[in-house]
């Protein structure tokens, strides 16, 4: 069975004994680095895989054995669920700063989701038509009113991306700092 070996020679490097051990630390580490990738890509729920990354390894690894305490567990969960207020909130919001109505924030929401339907350029290009058409159409607004409104939702979700980062960043250091030297292995 060279393969097996091989296999096994490759997870050597994993922290455990056995191949297993190694197919959990690898399905950990994916999930952490995909989701943090994740966080700069509208098309994958970075933070999400980051959280799963870490009931993984919490759970895979056995709640007794797991080297990552149920109070970190609780705090990665708590910035998790940040993530996604800050995802979903933050559009909106710089909507709102520069000046939108009430029917250019639900224009931004419908053009979200019209947008789901037409992959990763309706993810990106659904909020912002949203916004202007909206502007437009329904609060009757000029041109130039209409445009600052659409580049408030631009600004607020550029800064939202930038919030999911700082977020994600904090999961993996205390999802990191957690397991390797706050309880590191014996």
């Amino acid at each position: 069975m060279p393969l097996l070996a091989a296999i096994k020679d490759w997870f050597s490097w994993f922290p455990g004994d056995s191949v297993a051990t190694g197919l959990k630390w690898f399905l950990v580490w994916a999930l952490l680095v995909v989701g943090f990738i994740g966080t700069f890509l509208p098309i994958l729920p970075g933070t999400t895989l980051i959280w799963a990354g870490s009931l993984v390894y919490y759970f895979a690894f056995g709640m007794e054995k797991s080297h990552l305490g149920w109070p970190s567990l609780v705090a990665i969960t708590l910035l998790w669920i940040a993530s996604i207020v800050v995802d979903m909130v933050s559009g909106a919001l710089g909507a709102k700063k520069f000046g939108s109505s009430k029917w250019g924030i639900w224009g931004a929401i419908v053009g979200g989701l019209v947008g789901l339907a037409f992959g990763l350029p309706g993810i990106i290009i659904g909020p912002i038509a949203g916004v202007f058409v909206a502007e437009m159409a329904l609060a009757k607004k000029e041109l130039k009113p209409a445009a600052n409104s659409t580049f408030g939702t631009v600004v607020g979700g550029l800064a939202g991306i930038l919030g999911k980062v700082a977020l994600a960043l904090g999961m993996v250091a205390w999802f990191v700092a957690d397991v390797f030297w706050l309880n590191p292995a014996e």
